[in-house]
């Protein structure tokens, strides 16, 4: 199975979004993700409910919603999502995470546990029968520009190996972070299936957004 490309649309030009969509689809891009943070859980604001409702609206293509923030059991119902979309919450955002991912599995979502860098792979254990995905943060989450934390390319073949000695080989995992096209290809021999895309490889201003989603897709077929 080829790996899947989901572009950070926090990265996207606004005033010319409907017409990046349209380029997306084109492009069979794989997913959306949407960024949302909440200024607590991480030192930052972004995007929020309507805009997800309004990419629900002018697009078919899947969301891949990344909730950086406290208590996500609690405010799932604010966004829209079901059948094919992912939605991620953190470990560490909630003391009641199988909860949080019953909760996205019961509306019709793919449910997905994002880890931060120096979270352990280990805290996956008790939630592997809830899980659909595994998003694993390569940066600290909370900005866009940073540099790859390299002990977390170990951690991906790392959680690869849990997941399949424990017979969850279909859970994906989901890497976010400086996922550049160099990066992007040592992610993927790692194990990665599905790649956050950003300014470091498909919106990297060195080439068009085919031509970089094309170099992408070349690193992590």
């Amino acid at each position: 199975m080829r790996g899947k490309i989901a572009p950070s649309v926090m990265c996207v030009d606004f005033m010319r979004l409907a017409e990046a969509l349209k380029d997306f689809a084109a492009l069979g891009i794989e997913y959306l993700h949407v960024d949302i943070m909440d200024g607590c859980f991480v030192p930052n604001y972004t995007l929020g409910p309507d805009f997800c409702r309004a990419l629900k609206e002018h697009s078919r293509i899947p969301l891949d919603i990344h909730l950086m923030i406290t208590q996500p059991e609690r405010k799932l119902d604010w966004f829209p999502f079901g059948e094919g979309d992912y939605v991620s919450v953190h470990y560490e955002a909630t003391p009641h995470p199988i909860r949080a991912l019953q909760a996205v599995r019961a509306r019709g979502g793919k449910a997905m546990l994002a880890l931060n860098p120096a979270t352990p792979v280990g805290v996956l254990e008790n939630c592997l029968d809830d899980l659909d995905g595994v998003l694993l943060m390569t940066v600290n989450p909370g900005y866009a520009g940073q540099k790859l934390i390299p002990r977390t390319l170990d951690k991906i073949a790392e959680t690869r190996a849990f997941l399949d000695a424990r017979g969850f080989a279909r859970v994906e995992i989901e890497v976010d972070g400086n996922v550049s096209f160099e990066n992007a290809l040592k992610m993927r021999e790692k194990g990665a299936d599905i790649f956050v895309a950003g300014t470091s490889s498909i919106f990297h201003k060195g080439g068009s957004l085919a031509d970089n989603t094309e170099k992408l897709r070349k690193a992590i077929r």
